[in-house]
C-alpha cells in the first residue's frame, strides 16, 4: 500500500469515529503468522434480530413523554439510558449524563461529549474539560459546587458538530434536566448550547457578556443565563481569554462568590 493511500485510510477512519484502539496490547500485523489450524465446521448462525428504526416524529414524541415523566435527576438518567430513539446511542460507548452537584446554584451546559467523555461517561474530562476546571477554580467553583452537562448525552461520531435534528431530539431531556436541577444561574458553554437553549440566532460573540433569560417549560420561570466561550474555542483562540475572564467575573458576581 502506498503511504498516501494508508494516510487517506487513517483519515477516513477518524472521520467515521474509529479513532481509538480497543486492544490491551498493540498488534504487529507485519509479523509472520503461524500455520492455520484445520478449519472446523461453522455452525449455522441464528437469524439476526433487527430493531425497527423509530420514525423521527415518534422519537420526538417519545423523548418529550419520557423527559416529562422523570421526577428526579436519577429518573431522568434512567429515562435517557432506556431511550432508543437517537441513532447516536448506537455508536457511542457510554451515556454522558452529568457531573457535579445536582443541587448546585450554577449549572453549565456544553455541546456534546468527545472521545474522552465517551470513554469515561462524564462531561468535560478531556483537554477542554481540564481548561474548564481551571476556569471554574479561578472564581471559586469546582465540580463539587457546580453541575455540568451537555445538550447531547452521546458522542457524535468523529466529534462532528451535532445536527439540528439531533439537538431537537435531545432538547426535551436537557430542558427537563434544567428544571430538575433548578439552578440560580445557567451557563451556556459555547454557541451550540446558547442557540439551543435560548432559541436565538446570534453567535456566541454577541451573546456573551450579557445576562440573558432562560424560560422553563412547565413552571413558567426564568433563570438568569450567561453565555461563555467553549474551552475548545479558547484553546484554538487564546487571544479571547481576556473576554472569557470578564465573563467568569460576571458569573462570580451573580453568585456572590467572595475572593
Amino acid at each position: 500500500m502506498r503511504p498516501e493511500d494508508a494516510l487517506a485510510l487513517l483519515r477516513w477512519q477518524i472521520a467515521i469515529g474509529a479513532d481509538e484502539a480497543l486492544a490491551e496490547e498493540p498488534i504487529d500485523r507485519t509479523a509472520a503468522r503461524p500455520p492455520a489450524s484445520p478449519v472446523a465446521p461453522i455452525p449455522a448462525a441464528a437469524p439476526a434480530v433487527l430493531r425497527a428504526v423509530v420514525p423521527p416524529a415518534a422519537a420526538g414524541s417519545s423523548a418529550r413523554e419520557a423527559a416529562a415523566a422523570a421526577g428526579s435527576v436519577e429518573e431522568l438518567r434512567a429515562a435517557l439510558a432506556a431511550f432508543e430513539g437517537c441513532a447516536l446511542k448506537k455508536t457511542a460507548t457510554n451515556l454522558v449524563f452529568g457531573d457535579g452537584d445536582p443541587t448546585a446554584d450554577v449549572m453549565l451546559v456544553g455541546e456534546a461529549p468527545g472521545a474522552d467523555e465517551d470513554r469515561l461517561g462524564k462531561p468535560f474530562v478531556g483537554v477542554s474539560g481540564q481548561l474548564l476546571d481551571r476556569m471554574l477554580q479561578a472564581i471559586g467553583l469546582d465540580r463539587r459546587t457546580a453541575y455540568i452537562t451537555n445538550i447531547l448525552p452521546w458522542r457524535p461520531p468523529g466529534n462532528r458538530k451535532p445536527t439540528a435534528a439531533e439537538i431537537a431530539l435531545c432538547l426535551p431531556f436537557v430542558r427537563r434536566h434544567i428544571e430538575l436541577v433548578a439552578p440560580r444561574l445557567l451557563v451556556c458553554v459555547g454557541g451550540t448550547a446558547a442557540s439551543a437553549l435560548l432559541d436565538r440566532n446570534e453567535g456566541i460573540m454577541k451573546l456573551r457578556g450579557r445576562v440573558l433569560q432562560y424560560h422553563t417549560d412547565n413552571d413558567n420561570k426564568t433563570i438568569d443565563t450567561i453565555c461563555i466561550f467553549h474551552p475548545a474555542f479558547l484553546l484554538r483562540s487564546p487571544g479571547q481569554k481576556r473576554e472569557a475572564w470578564r465573563d467568569l467575573l460576571t458569573i462570580r458576581r451573580r453568585l456572590n462568590i467572595s475572593d
